[in-house]
């Protein structure tokens, strides 16, 4: 998997911690840059944690698999795509304007699960974990960090479109590697 794919990845993952840091930069009458920082720390760490996790619990089971591994990928990313998407037209999401641990740690588990699938079908696929780790850790601290401006400038009316994008990219994403391996013997 090239260095692009996992950026591309590491995007769609991240558009959950990006629409949940413009609903918090919404409910924050004055944004100030530790808001940014705090949700770019929480959602962009435990992005980079999660599949680090999944990839050692799939390592765990490669043997046992390897002959689906690109069926689990694919059924795993196409789940998770799916998911993302039917949130975007779930009204369900309210915002506190903490960013205590005790509200943002929930929040960052809860858009970082995504990631622990992810992280199983690195293992699948023989990723890097570490650098494909930093690259979406990253990625979702930058998106984050942003998403906590844009809720302050921008309103909601982009959240929904956001986690929509997100959820084809990872199903484009299963597609292709198991187009890959089916007719390409990838």
């Amino acid at each position: 998997m090239s260095i692009w794919e996992i950026i591309v990845i590491g995007i769609g993952l991240s558009m959950d911690a990006f629409a949940v840091s413009v609903c918090k930069g919404l409910s924050v009458r004055k944004i100030k840059p530790k808001h940014s920082l705090i949700a770019g720390a929480y959602f962009g760490g435990f992005q980079a944690l999660m599949p680090v996790i999944g990839w050692l619990l799939g390592k765990q089971f490669e043997s046992l698999i390897k002959s689906f591994d690109h069926w689990i990928a694919f059924v795993l990313l196409a789940l998770i795509g799916a998911n993302m998407i039917r949130e975007a037209f779930s009204d369900d999401e309210k915002q506190s304007d903490s960013f205590s641990p005790k509200t943002m740690l929930p929040l960052a588990v809860a858009t970082s699960i995504d990631a622990l699938a992810v992280g199983v079908t690195f293992a699948f696929l023989d990723v890097s974990i570490v650098p494909a780790a930093l690259c979406i850790g990253v990625t979702t601290f930058v998106l984050s960090a942003a998403g906590i401006r844009a809720g302050s400038v921008f309103g909601a009316r982009f959240q929904s479109k956001a986690e929509i994008a997100g959820g084809i990219v990872l199903i484009l994403m299963g597609v292709k590697i198991l187009i890959e391996h089916l007719f390409f013997g990838g």
